[in-house]
């Protein structure tokens, strides 16, 4: 499966959408970017005078391309899917600012009866490391939803 393919399948959309690309995956990791607009949403209010990108956006990139992404290259197969997140704990390190670049790299743990499990990581533009974590979701066929 290609990334292109992946990428459409995601069920989401702008303005909580955090994938622009994936430059790896196979069926034990996934490696992708995403780039904060300096105008999003959440800036506004987080923090007043000086806009720092909220954890739990942080986190959502990690899971949408961590594990999501990862999910769906692995049932590849099946024409449509459920996902839902059931655990998470990430460290944050640093802070993401407006306008940056961020990658995450995910390697499976394992995907075993519709649980797939992944260490996350996030780094920034300059290759330090913004968080890391233990990221897990259920995903399922429709057809056993």
């Amino acid at each position: 499966m290609k990334s292109e393919e992946i990428l459409a399948l995601l069920p989401y959309q702008t303005p909580f959408l955090f994938v622009d690309a994936l430059q790896h995956v196979d069926e034990n990791g996934v490696q992708g970017t995403y780039t904060f607009p300096a105008d999003s949403y959440f800036y506004q209010g987080h923090f007043k005078d000086l806009p720092v990108t909220p954890g739990v956006i942080l986190t959502e990139v990690m899971a949408q391309i961590g594990v999501v992404c990862l999910g769906i290259f692995l049932v590849a197969s099946v024409q449509g899917i459920q996902m839902a997140l059931s655990s998470v704990q990430v460290d944050f390190f640093i802070p993401v600012y407006p306008g940056e670049t961020v990658t995450v790299r995910s390697k499976k743990d394992y995907f075993r009866f519709h649980k797939l499990k992944c260490q996350v990581q996030l780094f920034n533009s300059r290759g330090e490391l913004v968080a890391r974590g233990s990221i897990a979701g259920m995903i399922k066929p429709e057809a056993y939803a």
